[in-house]
């Protein structure tokens, strides 16, 4: 498999009121095409400004010749709070805005809304009121206007925030589906249980510091409490068990 994104030696510093602040620490990565990789870390380890850099959203610390980010295609990226990525009324009309700004024929957006209604299982909420739509069902809306965009890359960052069990197998079901469709998928998570069995490598975060990449089995012999993470396999036998649904 290709390279799909390849970072190298990326910082990032903030300015806070306590002074200079850095969420990245010389952090470099490589994901494959068609992997699903999750990206562990407790609130501020830096998941968020890592993917946000990769998907284009913000520049990294201008540090050095040795310092680049390469993405082969676009990347889509699920906010935490799927709703403030929500611009239509409908689902359908929210998924069409994309490839409509991408000023695709009419006859293409049509095919491109109803094939991702289709594949994220929304079909029968086409023309629902969006606001109304349930946290698993606006992230399924989020990757579905992805879907139509045709991009390769999804980034979903803490996707089971504030989901009950039915929301959790919603975006599982989802992940499952785009690593079928040979998609390269991203998970930002803290909650390793509900993500971990679906993934091909978990990559660790602490303090801005990537500490860990390798296979989830390896992943879960390491002292993830040292990292302030939650380990699995308190509640779970093995990584073939940590898959809800």
């Amino acid at each position: 498999m290709k390279t799909q994104i390849s970072i190298s030696h990326l910082s990032k510093t903030f300015s806070t009121v306590a002074g200079p602040k850095k969420a990245l620490d010389d952090v470099s990565l490589e994901i494959r095409e068609g992997e699903c990789v999750v990206v562990g870390g407790e609130n501020g380890s830096g998941k968020s400004v890592l993917m946000q850099i990769i998907a284009g959203l913000m520049d990294a610390d201008n540090s050095g010749t040795d310092s680049r980010v390469h993405v082969e295609g676009r990347v889509g990226l699920v906010f935490q709070e799927a709703e403030t990525q929500i611009l239509g009324e409908t689902p359908a009309e929210d998924i069409a805005f994309g490839p409509k700004n991408l000023g695709w024929k009419k006859e293409e957006v049509q095919t491109a809304v109803r094939e991702a209604l289709e594949k994220t299982g929304l079909t029968d909420k086409a023309d629902f009121p969006a606001r109304f739509l349930s946290g698993g069902e606006k992230r399924r809306l989020a990757v579905a206007c992805m879907l139509a965009m045709k991009l390769p890359v999804i980034i979903l960052d803490e996707p089971y925030a504030n989901l009950d069990f039915g929301g959790v197998k919603q975006v599982n079901a989802l992940v499952r589906q785009l690593k079928e469709e040979g998609k390269t998928v991203v998970i930002l998570s803290h909650e390793l249980e509900k993500c971990l069995g679906l993934s091909d490598r978990l990559v660790v975060l602490f303090r801005g510091k990537k500490v860990f990449d390798d296979t989830p089995e390896e992943g879960l012999k390491q002292n993830l409490e040292e990292w302030n993470i939650r380990n699995p396999l308190v509640a779970y036998k093995s990584v073939k068990d940590l898959i809800w649904e």
